[in-house]
């Protein structure tokens, strides 16, 4: 269950719609439940916890599955398998030229140092 509070999604409606923009732009373009996707997911990435979580997927390869079927172009780019949510927050930075840039509500998480901590 995607848990957003009232004032979280006013306070973050701009963020939505470009995560939503870049999901809309990268759709694989074969079916219209791309459309609905996009929307899920840009939804899902407000929320607090690991993207596969927030949408309610078994696993984080499941949510791989899912970019991949509906975002394929995407899913391409995520060539170091960095974390979803982490990932699409980095592609928003890199259409804006910002190149210092990390996904909401991270300080919230119980895996922060998983996502930030040292690469091994």
């Amino acid at each position: 269950m995607i848990r957003i509070t009232e004032n979280t999604t006013d306070l973050r409606a701009n963020e939505h719609d470009d995560l939503l923009q870049l999901l809309l732009d990268e759709r694989a373009g074969r079916d219209s439940s791309e459309l609905w996707m996009a929307h899920i997911v840009a939804t899902a990435c407000l929320a607090s916890d690991h993207l596969w979580q927030d949408l309610g997927l078994w696993s984080r390869e499941h949510l791989s599955r899912l970019m991949n079927d509906n975002f394929p172009a995407l899913a391409a780019k995520n060539v170091h398998d960095m974390k979803w949510k982490k990932f699409l927050y980095k592609q928003l930075c890199e259409r804006e030229g910002i190149n210092a840039c990390r996904a909401p509500s991270c300080e919230y998480c119980t895996d922060y140092l998983k996502c930030f901590g040292p690469e091994e």
